[in-house]
Formats: C-alpha cells, sequence, structure tokens
C-alpha cells in the first residue's frame, strides 16, 4: 500500500512553506513542524490510527485557541506499516526534505530502534514512543529520547510486587510468544521474581505464526502456579485469551493471569468474553473513562469534537498525553524556541500533577511516568484495581 500522508486539515501548509523560515528547522513566525512515523497499516494498524487520532485531537484543540506562543502546530504524519526499513525512510524524509522541528508518537520498538540513529545524529528530540522496551531507546540514556510511559520492566515488576507481596502468590509461571519480544519481556519477569528469592516455576510458548497453547498449558498446569504472566506483542490478544480458556477450563480456575497492556487492552478484553475474571492487564495510562480525571475528561471532550466516530481508548490516551507534554515543552521552551531548548524545557519541568497524571523529568531522567495501573476488566471494561481482596 502506498504510504499515506496525513496533514493537520485545520492549517494551511502553504502558509507555514511561504513564512520566512527563522535559524531554526521546522519553526516559522507561525507554525511548528512536527513529524510522525507510524503504522496506520498493516499489523499495528489499528495502534498507530489511535496514536494517530489521540496525537491530533489535543492538536486541533490547542491551534483551536491560538497554539503556542502565536503558533500554530503543523503536524507530518507518514504510514510505515510497521516496516522497519519504511520507518528509516520516512523519518529521513522528514528530516532532510520535510524540515521538522521536532518527531512525536513513534509506534514500536524494531520501528523506532531501527530509525533512531538519524534522529540521534541529526540531534532532532523525539517525544513519545508506543514502546516500554528499555535496551537501545533507554538504557543508556538517550538525550533525544523523551519517554512518556513507563517501561515494560516497570510494569511487570508492579505486578510481581502486587503478587507477592499483597497477595503472598510466590508461584508464577510465563506463557511467551518466542521470539526476541516474549524473550524481553520474560527476562523481566525473572530479573523482578529475582528480587524476592524467586524464579519462574514453569515456562510454556508459542510461535505468532503458528500458535498453539496446548503443549505450553501442559508444562504450565503441571507446575500448579498461582499466576501465570501472559506474554505477547499487539495482534497476539486471540493467543492469550486462548490459553486462558484453555486454562480454566482444564481446572486453573483459581489462576490468575497477567499481561501488559502492549496485547491491545480492549481486544483482549473482546476476546476473553465471560473468562475475563482473575485477569490483570498493567496500563501505562489510568483509565481514559475517569470522571474524576481533568486529563481523562479534557481527552475525551476532545476526542469527541475532532474524531466523533472514534471510540475512546488506552492507546488514544496515550497518543493524547504524549502531545500535551511535547506542546508544554514548546511553552517552557519560550518563544525563541530551539531544539535543544525544548528538550531542556522538558528535562526541567521536574516532579508535576500533569492534569491528574504524576510525571516527572530530569536532566538525566527522561521517563515521564512511573506509575503503572493495574486494571481489571468487569462487563467488557477496565477498572483501577483498588481492592486487592477479591483476588486472593
Amino acid at each position: 500500500m502506498p504510504r499515506k500522508l496525513f496533514i493537520l486539515l485545520s492549517l494551511i501548509l502553504t502558509a507555514y512553506c511561504t513564512t520566512a523560515s527563522l535559524a531554526e528547522p521546522g519553526v516559522t513566525d507561525s507554525a511548528i513542524l512536527i513529524g510522525s512515523s507510524l503504522a496506520l497499516t498493516g499489523p499495528g494498524g489499528e495502534l498507530g490510527t489511535q496514536t494517530y487520532r489521540g496525537m491530533m485531537a489535543c492538536i486541533n484543540a490547542l491551534n483551536e485557541a491560538g497554539g503556542v506562543h502565536g503558533r500554530k502546530i503543523a503536524v507530518i504524519s507518514y504510514d510505515d506499516e510497521y516496516n522497519p526499513i519504511k520507518c528509516v525512510e520516512n523519518t529521513k524524509k522528514l528530516i532532510e526534505s520535510d524540515g521538522i522541528f521536532a518527531l512525536s508518537c513513534y509506534v514500536g520498538t524494531p520501528t523506532a530502534g531501527k530509525a533512531m540513529p538519524l534522529w540521534k545524529n541529526a540531534k532532532i528530540p523525539l517525544v513519545g514512543f508506543y514502546t516500554g522496551v528499555v535496551p537501545i531507546l533507554r538504557n543508556p540514556f538517550q538525550r533525544y529520547n523523551i519517554h512518556i510511559r513507563a517501561s515494560y520492566f516497570q510494569e511487570t515488576s508492579a505486578m510481581m510486587n502486587v503478587l507477592v507481596n499483597t497477595l503472598n502468590k510466590k508461584k508464577i509461571a510465563v506463557f511467551y510468544q518466542y521470539d526476541s519480544f516474549g524473550e524481553a519481556i520474560k527476562k523481566d519477569t525473572e530479573t523482578s521474581l529475582a528480587s524476592y528469592g524467586l524464579t519462574p516455576v514453569a515456562y510454556g510458548t508459542f510461535d505468532k505464526n503458528a500458535p498453539d497453547v496446548s503443549t505450553a498449558l501442559k508444562l504450565i498446569k503441571a507446575a500448579a502456579p498461582d499466576a501465570v504472566v501472559l506474554v505477547g506483542a499487539y495482534g497476539t490478544h486471540m493467543v492469550l485469551a486462548e490459553f486462558v480458556h484453555e486454562a480454566k477450563k482444564a481446572g486453573m480456575s483459581q489462576a490468575l493471569f497477567y499481561t501488559l497492556n502492549v496485547i491491545g487492552s480492549e481486544e483482549f478484553a473482546k476476546s476473553l468474553g465471560k473468562d475475563s475474571s482473575r485477569c490483570i492487564v498493567s496500563q501505562v495510562t489510568p483509565p481514559y473513562d475517569d470522571a474524576q480525571l481533568p486529563l481523562a475528561n479534557e481527552y475525551r471532550k476532545a476526542l469527541q469534537k475532532y474524531f466523533p466516530k472514534d471510540t475512546p481508548g488506552f492507546v488514544g490516551f496515550e497518543g493524547f498525553i504524549n502531545t500535551k507534554i511535547l506542546t508544554e515543552g514548546l511553552k517552557k521552551a519560550g518563544k525563541e524556541v530551539t531544539r535543544e531548548g525544548l528538550i531542556d524545557a522538558i528535562s526541567a519541568l521536574g516532579n508535576f500533577d500533569f492534569g491528574g497524571i504524576q510525571v516527572g523529568y530530569g536532566p538525566q531522567d527522561h521517563e515521564g511516568m512511573d506509575k503503572v495501573y493495574l486494571t481489571g476488566i468487569k462487563d467488557g471494561k477496565y477498572y483501577e484495581i483498588k481492592d486487592w481482596s477479591v483476588y486472593k
């Protein structure tokens, strides 16, 4: 499928192009140009589309309110189809041909990891990644990478802490996708459990290209685990749900089943159906439908206004938050904004309340939101778990 170009409709880019350019690339008297490469079609198409709409809902609202220091935010987004090579091509075009000021809302570990040398060498900040991987993108520290979501290690650690310390469940198995992604989350789980002097009691794997849960289920059931960590990338939610279905049929009705939001929370809940009880999903944002959370209310209001046919979700909310932090950095950087100034402005935010969400940055800390929200599912909808007694 040909590459798709999405340009902010409310902004006439001819005005951007004809305005006398300032010293910093991507900045004119009237606009600041932001670029993004993300999957809008292909395997991760739904992730990219929801991220894009969350981003644009935020930017449309900001531009309608006057923009940042009198400038509107213009966006050029290219579809990389979750293909690392296309992401590299898109990023190169955004930097060299389009002359963007900064990048935002990249989706996926293989895509962002492959393209990172381009923006790093050009000294261009990228604010907001839809990935929680630690190596390369987070460790070692990268000045030009501004993260918002918690890492996968933080997600698994939060759940292991509850399992061991709150619920006293220490027999934990791992069912994981047999590839580099699955191995990484398995390792995160092992590292977290090791801090309690524990190791997984059993392992089971699946091939995402030819999924079968029967062999893995036999191995895991034999160990009689208290809980099973389910590890799969986006698009494997049906495999993880099938494991839960079959495990409960096999007599594991009292076990807990935990997975990360990268699986696709809404899709996972639908696939589970009536078997969603005792299933826990870690989220990197609070529930988007929390009426007590100002930022969640702002997101839903903007999405309804600019994308009335779209349904609010965790992924879109994350894209919205990414963009709010980007634009907050632009505001703090001042009228004479530069790329280095944007990074310094975000780094100087420190710990602050961002519409009810705690965010933290520093000169050597570009992690953003450290908190992980552990959610349960009821009637197909997610809620943050506050009372763990029902899971004992």
